[in-house]
Protein backbone atom coordinates (compact mmCIF):
# COMPACT_ATOMS: atom_id res chain seq x y z
CA UNK A 1 0.00 0.00 0.00
CA UNK A 2 1.54 3.44 -0.88
CA UNK A 3 2.25 5.91 1.78
CA UNK A 4 -0.07 8.87 2.14
CA UNK A 5 2.32 10.76 4.48
CA UNK A 6 2.96 14.32 4.27
CA UNK A 7 4.36 16.88 5.79
CA UNK A 8 1.85 20.39 4.65
CA UNK A 9 2.85 24.09 6.55
CA UNK A 10 4.58 22.37 9.29
CA UNK A 11 1.82 20.17 10.17
CA UNK A 12 2.50 16.14 9.91
CA UNK A 13 -0.80 14.52 8.36
CA UNK A 14 -1.52 11.04 7.40
CA UNK A 15 -2.62 11.48 4.17
CA UNK A 16 -3.32 14.65 2.53
CA UNK A 17 -7.35 15.09 2.70
CA UNK A 18 -8.87 17.20 4.86
CA UNK A 19 -12.44 18.82 5.49
CA UNK A 20 -12.64 21.89 4.73
CA UNK A 21 -13.73 25.36 6.90
CA UNK A 22 -17.79 25.48 7.06
CA UNK A 23 -18.56 22.27 5.54
CA UNK A 24 -18.34 19.80 8.53
CA UNK A 25 -18.64 22.06 11.63
CA UNK A 26 -16.42 21.70 13.97
CA UNK A 27 -15.75 17.79 13.29
CA UNK A 28 -17.37 16.31 15.42
CA UNK A 29 -20.76 16.34 13.48
CA UNK A 30 -19.45 14.42 10.61
CA UNK A 31 -18.58 11.28 12.98
CA UNK A 32 -22.05 9.74 12.49
CA UNK A 33 -21.09 9.68 8.59
CA UNK A 34 -17.36 10.00 8.14
CA UNK A 35 -14.91 8.05 10.07
CA UNK A 36 -12.46 10.80 11.08
CA UNK A 37 -9.59 8.81 11.69
CA UNK A 38 -9.49 7.83 8.11
CA UNK A 39 -8.50 11.11 6.88
CA UNK A 40 -5.77 14.00 7.68
CA UNK A 41 -7.77 16.35 9.57
CA UNK A 42 -10.44 18.74 9.65
CA UNK A 43 -10.59 22.26 10.10
CA UNK A 44 -13.13 23.90 11.92
CA UNK A 45 -15.75 26.83 11.17
CA UNK A 46 -14.34 29.99 11.31
CA UNK A 47 -13.78 31.16 15.32
CA UNK A 48 -14.56 34.49 16.22
CA UNK A 49 -13.94 36.19 19.80
CA UNK A 50 -17.44 36.75 20.19
CA UNK A 51 -20.30 34.63 19.53
CA UNK A 52 -22.21 35.71 16.11
CA UNK A 53 -25.82 35.13 14.93
CA UNK A 54 -24.92 35.06 11.34
CA UNK A 55 -26.54 36.71 8.38
CA UNK A 56 -30.04 36.48 7.75
CA UNK A 57 -32.03 34.21 5.88
CA UNK A 58 -32.39 33.33 2.70
CA UNK A 59 -28.65 32.80 2.68
CA UNK A 60 -28.20 29.21 1.17
CA UNK A 61 -28.47 29.31 -2.67
CA UNK A 62 -27.93 26.36 -5.45
CA UNK A 63 -25.92 27.25 -8.60
CA UNK A 64 -24.97 25.40 -11.77
CA UNK A 65 -22.17 23.06 -10.59
CA UNK A 66 -22.43 25.07 -7.03
CA UNK A 67 -23.95 26.60 -4.26
CA UNK A 68 -23.69 30.57 -3.01
CA UNK A 69 -23.85 30.95 0.78
CA UNK A 70 -24.26 33.60 3.10
CA UNK A 71 -23.49 32.51 6.37
CA UNK A 72 -21.60 35.28 8.05
CA UNK A 73 -19.51 32.93 10.56
CA UNK A 74 -21.88 32.16 13.03
CA UNK A 75 -20.95 30.65 15.51
CA UNK A 76 -20.38 30.54 19.40
CA UNK A 77 -16.69 32.39 19.86
CA UNK A 78 -13.83 31.45 21.21
CA UNK A 79 -15.29 30.23 24.67
CA UNK A 80 -17.85 28.56 23.19
CA UNK A 81 -15.48 26.69 21.45
CA UNK A 82 -13.59 25.73 23.47
CA UNK A 83 -15.90 25.03 26.42
CA UNK A 84 -18.41 22.87 24.05
CA UNK A 85 -16.86 21.87 20.33
CA UNK A 86 -13.13 21.18 20.89
CA UNK A 87 -13.90 18.57 23.59
CA UNK A 88 -16.00 16.20 21.44
CA UNK A 89 -12.96 16.08 19.18
CA UNK A 90 -10.42 14.38 22.41
CA UNK A 91 -9.22 11.06 21.63
CA UNK A 92 -9.57 10.86 17.68
CA UNK A 93 -6.49 10.49 15.71
CA UNK A 94 -6.83 13.34 13.09
CA UNK A 95 -5.60 16.67 13.38
CA UNK A 96 -7.92 19.70 14.22
CA UNK A 97 -6.99 22.60 12.52
CA UNK A 98 -8.71 25.88 13.76
CA UNK A 99 -10.31 28.42 11.32
CA UNK A 100 -10.02 31.97 13.14
CA UNK A 101 -11.54 35.29 11.86
CA UNK A 102 -11.70 39.12 13.17
CA UNK A 103 -11.70 42.44 11.88
CA UNK A 104 -8.19 43.34 13.31
CA UNK A 105 -4.60 42.30 13.45
CA UNK A 106 -4.74 42.54 17.17
CA UNK A 107 -7.77 40.52 17.18
CA UNK A 108 -6.66 37.65 15.42
CA UNK A 109 -3.45 37.90 17.79
CA UNK A 110 -5.65 36.89 20.48
CA UNK A 111 -7.32 34.45 18.93
CA UNK A 112 -3.80 33.43 18.11
CA UNK A 113 -2.44 33.52 21.75
CA UNK A 114 -5.84 31.47 23.58
CA UNK A 115 -5.75 28.60 20.93
CA UNK A 116 -1.77 28.59 21.24
CA UNK A 117 -2.62 26.84 25.07
CA UNK A 118 -5.30 24.39 23.50
CA UNK A 119 -3.09 21.03 23.04
CA UNK A 120 -5.80 19.38 20.60
CA UNK A 121 -5.49 22.30 18.14
CA UNK A 122 -2.63 21.22 15.51
CA UNK A 123 -2.61 24.18 13.85
CA UNK A 124 -4.27 27.82 12.78
CA UNK A 125 -6.01 28.88 9.45
CA UNK A 126 -6.49 32.28 9.23
CA UNK A 127 -9.68 33.47 7.45
CA UNK A 128 -8.78 36.75 6.03
CA UNK A 129 -10.78 35.82 2.66
CA UNK A 130 -14.69 35.53 3.97
CA UNK A 131 -16.61 37.74 1.37
CA UNK A 132 -19.44 37.40 3.83
CA UNK A 133 -18.93 39.54 6.64
CA UNK A 134 -19.66 43.67 6.49
CA UNK A 135 -16.24 44.17 8.15
CA UNK A 136 -13.01 42.80 7.96
CA UNK A 137 -13.06 39.42 5.87
CA UNK A 138 -12.13 39.91 2.23
CA UNK A 139 -10.83 43.39 2.33
CA UNK A 140 -8.05 41.65 4.22
CA UNK A 141 -6.55 39.30 1.11
CA UNK A 142 -7.25 41.61 -1.73
CA UNK A 143 -4.67 44.14 -0.05
CA UNK A 144 -0.70 42.59 0.68
CA UNK A 145 -0.32 45.11 3.40
CA UNK A 146 -3.28 44.33 5.56
CA UNK A 147 -2.44 40.57 4.69
CA UNK A 148 0.95 41.08 6.36
CA UNK A 149 -0.33 42.86 9.30
CA UNK A 150 -2.35 39.95 10.47
CA UNK A 151 -0.73 37.40 9.52
CA UNK A 152 2.79 39.23 11.81
CA UNK A 153 0.22 40.02 14.53
CA UNK A 154 -0.37 36.09 15.02
CA UNK A 155 2.81 34.50 13.92
CA UNK A 156 3.83 36.37 17.47
CA UNK A 157 1.17 35.27 19.24
CA UNK A 158 1.22 31.23 18.72
CA UNK A 159 4.06 28.62 17.83
CA UNK A 160 1.69 26.43 15.94
CA UNK A 161 1.74 26.44 12.70
CA UNK A 162 -0.23 29.50 10.65
CA UNK A 163 -2.05 28.98 7.34
CA UNK A 164 -3.21 31.98 5.50
CA UNK A 165 -6.54 31.56 4.01
CA UNK A 166 -6.52 33.56 0.30
CA UNK A 167 -9.09 35.12 -1.67
CA UNK A 168 -9.12 34.15 -5.62
CA UNK A 169 -10.92 37.40 -5.90
CA UNK A 170 -7.34 39.05 -6.96
CA UNK A 171 -5.71 39.47 -9.74
CA UNK A 172 -2.16 38.25 -8.66
CA UNK A 173 -2.57 35.93 -5.99
CA UNK A 174 1.29 35.35 -5.48
CA UNK A 175 1.46 39.22 -4.34
CA UNK A 176 -0.56 38.55 -1.38
CA UNK A 177 0.81 35.14 -0.75
CA UNK A 178 4.14 36.53 -0.53
CA UNK A 179 3.37 39.07 1.65
CA UNK A 180 1.54 36.45 4.12
CA UNK A 181 4.44 33.84 3.85
CA UNK A 182 6.97 37.05 4.61
CA UNK A 183 5.05 37.33 7.70
CA UNK A 184 5.77 34.31 8.89
CA UNK A 185 2.86 32.02 7.47
CA UNK A 186 3.83 28.25 7.11
CA UNK A 187 1.84 27.73 4.49
CA UNK A 188 -1.36 29.00 2.31
CA UNK A 189 -5.02 28.12 1.88
CA UNK A 190 -6.54 28.76 -1.56
CA UNK A 191 -9.07 29.64 -2.55
CA UNK A 192 -11.77 30.86 -0.68
CA UNK A 193 -15.22 31.36 -2.19
CA UNK A 194 -15.55 33.34 -5.29
CA UNK A 195 -17.99 36.49 -5.00
CA UNK A 196 -21.35 35.58 -6.92
CA UNK A 197 -24.99 36.48 -7.09
CA UNK A 198 -27.98 34.30 -8.40
CA UNK A 199 -31.44 36.91 -8.94
CA UNK A 200 -35.38 35.30 -9.17
CA UNK A 201 -36.74 36.70 -12.05
CA UNK A 202 -40.17 35.94 -11.25
CA UNK A 203 -39.69 38.03 -8.57
CA UNK A 204 -36.88 40.48 -9.47
CA UNK A 205 -35.03 39.88 -6.21
CA UNK A 206 -31.64 38.88 -5.37
CA UNK A 207 -32.33 35.10 -3.83
CA UNK A 208 -29.62 36.02 -0.90
CA UNK A 209 -30.59 37.87 2.16
CA UNK A 210 -27.54 40.31 1.34
CA UNK A 211 -27.04 39.82 -2.44
CA UNK A 212 -24.33 38.33 -2.97
CA UNK A 213 -22.48 35.59 -1.48
CA UNK A 214 -19.51 32.86 -1.77
CA UNK A 215 -19.89 30.54 -4.72
CA UNK A 216 -18.15 27.14 -4.36
CA UNK A 217 -18.25 24.11 -5.87
CA UNK A 218 -17.10 22.29 -9.35
CA UNK A 219 -17.85 25.53 -11.11
CA UNK A 220 -14.75 27.31 -9.58
CA UNK A 221 -11.82 24.62 -9.52
CA UNK A 222 -10.90 25.50 -12.79
CA UNK A 223 -9.67 29.18 -11.27
CA UNK A 224 -8.90 27.25 -8.42
CA UNK A 225 -6.65 25.34 -9.51
CA UNK A 226 -4.99 28.18 -11.87
CA UNK A 227 -4.50 29.96 -8.55
CA UNK A 228 -3.11 27.14 -6.60
CA UNK A 229 -0.45 26.19 -9.30
CA UNK A 230 0.36 30.04 -9.49
CA UNK A 231 1.47 30.07 -5.88
CA UNK A 232 3.35 26.82 -6.08
CA UNK A 233 4.98 28.29 -9.45
CA UNK A 234 5.90 31.55 -8.22
CA UNK A 235 6.59 31.22 -4.68
CA UNK A 236 7.24 27.60 -4.08
CA UNK A 237 5.78 27.50 -0.87
CA UNK A 238 3.64 25.25 0.99
CA UNK A 239 0.13 25.42 -0.29
CA UNK A 240 -3.09 23.73 0.41
CA UNK A 241 -5.57 23.12 -1.84
CA UNK A 242 -8.98 24.43 -2.13
CA UNK A 243 -12.25 24.71 -4.54
CA UNK A 244 -14.72 22.12 -5.83
CA UNK A 245 -13.11 18.62 -5.33
CA UNK A 246 -15.60 16.37 -5.42
CA UNK A 247 -13.52 13.03 -5.99
CA UNK A 248 -10.58 11.74 -6.48
CA UNK A 249 -9.03 12.74 -9.85
CA UNK A 250 -10.13 16.62 -9.34
CA UNK A 251 -7.92 15.89 -5.79
CA UNK A 252 -5.33 14.42 -7.38
CA UNK A 253 -5.51 17.91 -9.85
CA UNK A 254 -4.71 20.12 -6.89
CA UNK A 255 -1.89 18.01 -5.71
CA UNK A 256 -0.21 17.15 -9.25
CA UNK A 257 0.30 20.89 -9.84
CA UNK A 258 2.05 20.88 -6.16
CA UNK A 259 -0.59 21.14 -3.25
CA UNK A 260 0.39 19.87 -0.33
CA UNK A 261 -2.75 19.16 0.90
CA UNK A 262 -6.91 19.54 -0.45
CA UNK A 263 -9.53 20.29 1.76
CA UNK A 264 -12.74 18.92 0.42
CA UNK A 265 -15.74 21.04 1.08
CA UNK A 266 -18.91 21.82 -0.78
CA UNK A 267 -19.30 17.95 -1.69
CA UNK A 268 -19.41 17.12 2.24
CA UNK A 269 -22.70 18.65 1.89
CA UNK A 270 -23.86 15.96 -0.59
CA UNK A 271 -22.00 13.57 1.31
CA UNK A 272 -20.32 13.47 4.26
CA UNK A 273 -18.34 9.95 3.63
CA UNK A 274 -16.51 11.41 1.02
CA UNK A 275 -13.89 12.34 2.19
CA UNK A 276 -12.41 8.84 3.61
CA UNK A 277 -13.05 8.07 0.37
CA UNK A 278 -11.11 9.69 -1.77
CA UNK A 279 -8.07 8.99 1.07
CA UNK A 280 -8.56 5.13 0.38
CA UNK A 281 -9.20 5.71 -3.46
CA UNK A 282 -5.61 7.84 -3.92
CA UNK A 283 -3.66 4.45 -2.60
CA UNK A 284 -5.64 2.19 -5.31
CA UNK A 285 -4.63 4.93 -7.85
CA UNK A 286 -0.85 5.07 -6.76
CA UNK A 287 -0.83 1.36 -6.09
CA UNK A 288 -2.11 0.54 -9.93
CA UNK A 289 0.60 2.73 -11.38
CA UNK A 290 3.14 1.25 -9.16
CA UNK A 291 4.49 4.65 -7.19
CA UNK A 292 5.05 3.95 -3.55
CA UNK A 293 4.40 7.46 -1.85
CA UNK A 294 2.21 10.74 -2.56
CA UNK A 295 5.44 12.83 -2.61
CA UNK A 296 6.52 11.15 -6.01
CA UNK A 297 3.65 12.72 -7.65
CA UNK A 298 3.34 16.15 -5.90
CA UNK A 299 4.15 19.05 -8.24
CA UNK A 300 4.66 16.92 -11.77
CA UNK A 301 2.30 18.75 -13.75
CA UNK A 302 3.72 19.24 -17.55
CA UNK A 303 3.17 22.37 -18.67
CA UNK A 304 2.90 22.56 -22.60
CA UNK A 305 2.02 20.59 -25.57
CA UNK A 306 2.60 16.95 -25.63
CA UNK A 307 4.16 15.76 -29.14
CA UNK A 308 1.54 13.65 -30.63
CA UNK A 309 2.23 9.71 -29.93
CA UNK A 310 4.21 10.40 -27.08
CA UNK A 311 3.71 8.15 -23.64
CA UNK A 312 0.85 8.94 -21.70
CA UNK A 313 -2.01 9.82 -24.93
CA UNK A 314 -3.50 6.38 -24.11
CA UNK A 315 -6.52 6.51 -21.77
CA UNK A 316 -6.04 5.82 -18.16
CA UNK A 317 -7.45 3.66 -15.69
CA UNK A 318 -9.64 5.19 -13.08
CA UNK A 319 -9.64 6.71 -10.16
Amino acid sequence: MADLAVTAGGLPLKNPILVASGTGGYGAELMPFLDLEAVGGVVTKTIFRDPRPGNPPPRIAETPSGMLNSIGLEGPGIEGFLAEKLPRLDGIATRVIVSIGATSPEDFAALAARLDHAERVDALEVNISCPNVKAGGLDMSTHPELARDVIRAVRGATGKPVWAKLTPNVTTISEVGRACLEAGADALSAVNTLVGMTVDVDRRRAVLARGTGGLSGPAIRPVALAKCYELVRDLGCDVIGIGGIDGTRSGLEFLIVGCRAVQIGTAVFADPALPGRIAGELNAYLDARGIASLEAILGTVEIGARPSGSAGDEETATP
